[in-house]
């Protein structure tokens, strides 16, 4: 929209009028050098207009070309780019600054009325309904800063510094003009009102939008389509909102996809989310977070890496001071069919939930786990998802539907299935279960822990599949510490082993996909409450950089973790001390994959080919399932867990070699 802009010329005004033109008070209509006035047809035009040069015409994918131009159309108070096709509005666009590039067809009414913040600044009332946990939000509004704001609530110094933030910032953007961003396209919508449109957006069909912000980008545009109606909202880049899905008062980060009638209020959405069929009432979903089924209800949860079966569905409301109650559902949980949590509870990370669950239960420090109902009981069966293929299928699977192309990430995400978080709660839960079993006095049967039955058997094997993943996670680390490092003496090994930064020991945390220490976390909101961070933006580069500084600070926590399992300090361990403990990350790695591998080869017997082979018999049957799902062996998954075997034993060995080498 750049070039220097005069007053139109009689002669314009004349063939503007013979095409049907017509103008309240010509001499605020300005143009650029250029400009035709035979590509305007039947506008009527009011308040200050600014018009470019229409001289390129639209193609659309199946190559059908449009004029540039304004046709059959009411326009006040806008500026109109160059190159830019306006064709049959049925009301009018009004206060509007339309960018080079853009194309409007067959709508109804697209405006700003007032002073508008285009969705900055709404309140969302996250997890609790009655507002307790308000978080306002904001075009780049991240997992982990919405984190902080809703559930940090005891650092409120912090938290008011933050909101002031985010309201200096919609302010700064407020405006009684709207805008529609170059290249973006707007086909058949009935009524925009105080919409802020992105670059290379593409609307078709919406039935209203109404004060939001579409935040598309060139690399990563916005899809919104048919039947869709959205209140009070942002949406980020590549994120899609299609199919009659109903918005209202709620944040659609990057690369998420809510459609097939799918209905949400007052709740977040952030990296790669999919919603589909079902309803969102103040959850907070964090990144990959996925609902499928027509059925199912997430109300006043925190949900991360997670997948709701059909029919979950949760209770926050005891029917005495309102819906107040809250779960937290940790990174990586799912829900099968029918299933049911009544709030509050908490469910630690990795954890499967069947059947319906009527007490208040709280898993965190058991991770990894099977929350089971069997006769109106919750049975917990700790540990157990450690040895499931699914498990490790959904971890490979994450970081390859990151559905994200804009160059900037809001969101910064680890993926890692076994980090200082998770491998913590492991620590917590094997020392849980080995108390339940000391208290107890004698092996029992069944033992009772928060609302829940543990069978005797069940932790047994909790506390062995623990350790297995605590040294397995342990060794990891310890290899990559020693890994491409020419170690001569007992000497250098152990400077090798000695932390370089002192960040990292301590609790770790997950702030909504975000693992980090907690120290780090706490320094930046001493930051924010000492002035240090003096803008929003200056919040989100401080996790970018704790995103960033995972594997220098992750050594330092597991160098701590090793030094209390050996119980000695790494200044005195020996080359048989790490090679003891390479020998059992080789067979904490080894135990596990089996376990994986047994687990897969179920998928392959013969109860799972009841319903191949429909007309035939055993022999079809076989030959129909190997058609259709391939044989054991050629699994891509079992290959890869065969093939995990072979390079973690051959890298084992390598390093046990190479220490055997070293001189006292």
């Amino acid at each position: 929209m750049g070039g220097r802009y005069r007053k139109i010329k009689s002669d314009e005004i004349r063939s503007m009028i013979s095409n049907g033109c017509s103008c309240e008070d010509w001499g605020k209509i300005s143009v650029l050098e250029g400009f035709n006035p035979l590509q305007c047809k039947n506008v009527i035009f009011s308040g200050n207009i600014k018009l470019g040069i229409f001289d390129k015409p639209f193609t659309d994918e199946s190559g059908v070309s449009t004029p540039g131009g304004i046709l059959n159309a009411r326009l006040h108070n806008c500026t109109i780019g160059s190159n830019v096709v306006i064709n049959n509005i049925g009301e009018y666009i009004a206060n509007y600054n339309i960018e080079d590039g853009a194309v409007i067809k067959n709508c109804g009414k697209i405006h700003t009325e007032g002073i508008s913040e285009f969705g900055n600044g709404t309140p969302v009332a996250v997890l609790n309904e009655t507002g307790g946990r308000m978080v306002r939000i904001w075009d780049r509004l991240s997992a982990h800063e919405a984190y902080i704001i809703a559930l940090y609530r005891h650092r409120s110094n912090a938290i008011k510094i933050i909101e002031k933030m985010i309201n200096d910032y919609s302010e700064s953007v407020a405006s009684d003009t709207g805008i529609i961003s170059g290249n973006s396209r707007i086909f058949n919508c009935s009524n925009i009102r105080n919409i802020k449109i992105g670059p290379y957006s593409r609307i078709e069909g919406a039935v209203s939008l109404n004060e939001g912000s579409v935040n598309s980008c060139k690399e990563d545009p916005v899809y919104i389509g048919p039947g869709v109606i959205m209140e009070h909202f942002i949406v980020c880049s590549g994120a899609i909102i299609t199919e009659s899905t109903l918005i209202d008062k709620c944040f659609i980060g990057q690369g998420c996809v809510l459609g097939k009638h799918y209905s949400a209020e007052n709740s977040l959405f952030f990296a790669n989310c999919g919603g589909y069929h079902g309803e969102a009432c103040s959850i907070f979903a964090g990144p990959y977070t996925v609902t499928h089924h027509k059925s199912t209800l997430l109300i006043a949860g925190i949900f991360s890496f997670m997948n709701a079966g059909s029919g979950s569905n949760q209770s926050n409301h005891m029917y005495k001071l309102g819906p107040i109650h809250q779960g937290i559902m940790e990174r990586g949980s799912k829900t099968t069919s029918d299933s049911y949590l009544l709030w509050p509870a908490r469910i630690g990370p990795f954890t499967l939930v069947m059947g319906r669950h009527y007490k208040n239960m709280d898993t965190s420090s058991l991770p990894f786990s099977y929350l089971i109902e069997s006769n109106d009981e919750s049975i917990l069966v700790p540990g157990i998802n450690l040895r499931s293929v699914g498990t490790i299928r959904d971890a490979q699977k994450w970081p390859l539907r990151d559905r994200r192309k804009d160059p900037v990430k809001i969101d910064q995400v680890n993926f890692n299935l076994l980090s200082p978080y998770t491998i913590r709660k492991m620590f917590e839960g094997r020392d849980l279960l080995g108390n339940l079993k000391y208290l107890s006095g004698e092996v029992s049967a069944t033992y009772t822990y928060k609302n829940m039955l543990i069978k005797g058997a069940s932790l047994e094997r909790g506390i062995e599949l623990y350790q297995t993943g605590i040294n397995k996670f342990l060794g990891n680390s310890l290899i990559k510490r020693l890994e491409k490092n020419d170690l001569k003496t007992t000497a250098a090994l152990r400077k090798r082993l000695a932390p370089d930064k002192k960040m990292g020991s301590g609790e770790w945390v997950d702030i909504a996909g975000l693992i980090a220490p907690k120290q780090a976390v706490d320094d930046l909101l001493d930051g924010i409450e000492s002035g240090k961070l003096k803008k929003i933006e200056d919040v989100e580069d401080s996790f970018r950089e704790m995103h960033k500084s995972y594997y220098d600070w992750e050594w330092t926590w597991s160098c701590e973790r090793i030094e209390e399992e050996e119980g000695k300090s790494v200044d005195k361990f020996t080359v048989a001390d790490v090679i003891r403990i390479v020998k059992r990350w080789k067979k904490s790695v080894v135990d596990l994959d089996k376990m994986l591998y047994d687990d897969a080869h179920k998928e392959f017997t013969l109860s799972s080919m009841t319903g191949f082979g429909i007309d035939g018999g055993a022999e079809i049957k076989k030959l129909d399932f190997e058609q259709v799902r391939g044989e054991f062996e050629s699994n891509t998954v079992v290959a890869a867990i065969q093939d995990h075997i072979k390079k973690k034993s051959i890298l084992g060995d390598s390093l046990i070699s190479r220490l055997q080498k070293i001189k006292s």
